[in-house]
């Protein structure tokens, strides 16, 4: 699709209900956990009860020829594999780089209690509830982070979130999607801070030093505040900053070619 035409979110809206995952390719036909994304494409389909098998390679492949065909420096590309047909969609669009000042100075959340139905799958029925969410809030408002009852922050519409708090890192270890991109940060974490799979709460967040999300279009970007709440300093981070640098490290030495 071209830039003028819908969103990936939009397209999602008219394809069969299923599961599916989000990545984006650097440098025309790299991508940084590409044989995790399928994965979690796979397994998101077994816990929604999908009947037909995934053929990772018959993926690769076509994804491959979509990539040659687009010849984008860069693509959002969404894998979507519905539940009751024996297809697997690609929808893509070019992929635009987040300002340099979502880095620089940090971007703003908001909560909400919105929810998902299997936290641990990725399915497309979530999209039009969290699209109509971000819809209705403030332009300035660049995420959505999930409260749960008990007041803990468990993830965003988009992304995994982490608080530092008393000197740890803190992100929920359960009720939230496991990103690919949160694998690789996780694991870069555990040699920078002590790293507490236990998610904040909001009556937390006036002692939290730092904040960020990851996702694979974000990679780690700071936050800086949360509702009404100026988090930290109000400027990103250390641990954020040493955190992207470390994982577009890992994107240098370990992005495959599709």
């Amino acid at each position: 699709m071209d830039q003028t035409g819908p969103t990936l979110d939009a397209v999602s809206l008219y394809l069969p209900n299923g599961a599916y995952t989000t990545l984006r390719t650097y440098n025309t036909d790299r991508i940084i956990g590409l044989g995790a994304h399928l994965q979690r494409l796979i397994d998101s389909s077994r816990m929604l009860q999908r009947p037909y098998p995934i053929d990772p390679a018959a993926i690769r492949s076509a994804l491959r020829d979509v990539i040659a065909r687009e010849r984008q420096p860069a693509l959002r590309v969404r894998l979507t594999v519905p539940l009751d047909v024996d297809q697997i969609f690609i929808s893509v669009e070019p992929f635009e780089i987040y300002p340099a000042e979502f880095y620089e100075y940090g971007v703003r959340c908001a909560t909400t209690r919105l929810s998902r139905h299997t936290p641990l799958a990725k399915s497309t029925d979530f999209i039009a509830p969290s699209r109509e969410s971000k819809a209705a809030i403030d332009p300035g408002i660049h995420e959505l982070l999930i409260v749960n009852r008990a007041d803990e922050i468990l993830e965003g519409i988009s992304s995994n979130f982490y608080a530092v708090l008393d000197g740890v890192l803190r992100t929920a270890g359960e009720e939230v999607l496991e990103g690919i991109t949160r694998r690789i940060v996780l694991q870069a974490a555990a040699s920078v801070i002590p790293i507490d799979y236990r998610p904040v709460k909001v009556s937390d967040l006036d002692r939290v030093a730092e904040a960020f999300i990851t996702s694979s279009s974000r990679e780690v970007m700071p936050v800086v505040q949360i509702d009404d709440q100026i988090i930290g300093t109000g400027r990103p981070g250390p641990i954020a900053q040493t955190l992207l640098a470390k994982y577009r490290a890992e994107l240098a030495r370990n992005a495959e070619v599709v």
